[in-house]
């Protein structure tokens, strides 16, 4: 939707009385490999995408602020001074989570939040696993504080919104997500290691190739998945080698080799095979930057197939649908790396494919994909874009 219909969409519903509105960008986001490790303080490597959340904002001066969004009908409002989870208020959770970090975080100062009305709009298809809810707390975020004349920095923005998904509406995600839609450049993916939040750049040239993103068009509630249990998982593998290791923090500070000589310290095999995972995945994000930085694109798409058999053996949360997704894209010729992305349980994969192959690679995926699951699969061709901003 372009600015002038938004602006044109919030008038309606808002009125053209006060301040003028003010229209922000942030983006949604793909992980090209690094899953499940974010948490465990390994590297991942997403990249912004150009589909997002858009957020037309307006101060108030009464202390309350009304939601809305052209998304969904459900509409709510909160006052500044009594900010609670409430189950029926859905979506709006997450921007009111966000309004109680800005709060805490302004402390003596928090009397400049007013109030304001804002209306959301995206087309991140929602529940896909590209990072809807990040994009509308890293969005809230930037909108509200700058509105209230405090702008926030945008690593400061990712850290508040985790905060809010945390505390808030009880998902206890790392960190990945909201630095990625904050802090995205444009053809390039960020090679980030999630407990320092040391980052850099890496330019994402794929020459010849396309990033295509599959949707299994399967739904799946992150709060409600086995999202926090992987996690406890995660957690009981680390305190065990912690015995060995004393000086380990997370999983992300094991190296291969340390595992491989202390692995069998974890005597639970489900457990055992959690931070099999974490540990051989954070040393594929690495594997996988530097190829693309040696533009070895066929080790890159080979290490994104590793990710995902060890996401489905390992970690198990990949599920029939992402399974056949993946099996249905090794089989096109010009396919050479797909994985799943996200937290899974349905959701999305990507795959890197042959500009050549992709009418060839969608018509295929999506004619056995559906004869086997009984759903019909949406791609996305989507550019590598910048992260949060002002429009």
């Amino acid at each position: 939707m372009e600015k002038q219909a938004l602006l044109q969409e919030f008038h309606e519903r808002f009125g053209r009385e006060g301040a003028q509105a003010r229209v922000f960008f942030t983006p949604g986001r793909v992980n090209l490999i690094g899953e499940y490790t974010d948490f465990n303080g390994g590297h991942v490597f997403p990249a912004s995408l150009s589909v997002g959340t858009w957020a037309v904002a307006r101060p108030r001066r009464d202390g309350i602020y009304h939601f809305q969004s052209t998304n969904f009908d459900l509409t709510a409002q909160t006052e500044v001074s009594s900010i609670v989870y409430k189950k029926e208020d859905d979506w709006v959770n997450y921007p009111k989570g966000v309004l109680a970090e800005l709060l805490e975080l302004a402390g003596d100062e928090a009397a400049v939040y007013t109030g304001a009305d804002i209306l959301f709009h995206g087309n991140i298809p929602n529940g896909a696993g590209l990072s809807s809810s990040a994009s509308i707390e890293v969005l809230t975020g930037m909108a509200l504080s700058e509105l209230a004349g405090c702008p926030v920095d945008k690593i400061e923005l990712a850290k508040l919104s985790q905060r809010a998904e945390n505390k808030f509406v009880g998902v206890n995600c790392g960190i990945m997500d909201q630095f990625a839609v904050a802090m995205g450049k444009a053809q390039h993916a960020i090679m980030l290691k999630c407990d320092t939040l040391d980052y850099r750049y890496v330019p994402v040239e794929l020459d010849g190739y396309t990033i295509v993103i599959t949707n299994t068009n399967k739904r799946r509630g992150l709060a409600d998945s086995k999202y926090n249990e992987r996690r406890a998982e995660c957690e009981s593998g680390l305190a065990i080698l912690q015995q060995s290791m004393p000086g380990i923090e997370t999983l992300g500070d094991v190296t291969y080799e340390n595992w491989q000589m202390y692995k069998d310290t974890i005597t639970d095999e489900t457990v055992q095979k959690r931070v099999n995972h974490v540990i051989s995945e954070n040393t594929r994000v690495l594997k996988a930057t530097d190829a693309l930085k040696k533009q070895d694109i066929a080790l890159f798409g080979e290490l994104m197939k590793q990710s995902h058999e060890s996401l489905r053996d390992l970690f198990e949360v990949t599920g029939k649908e992402l399974d056949v997704l993946y099996e249905e894209a090794c089989k096109v010729d010009g396919c050479i790396g797909t994985r799943m992305t996200g937290a899974g349980f349905g959701g999305c994969n990507v795959s890197v494919v042959k500009n050549e192959a992709v009418a060839r690679f969608q018509e295929e995926v999506a004619k056995h994909y559906e004869e086997r699951t009984g759903l019909v699969p949406e791609f996305y061709l989507c550019d590598i874009s910048d992260g949060a901003k002002e429009i």
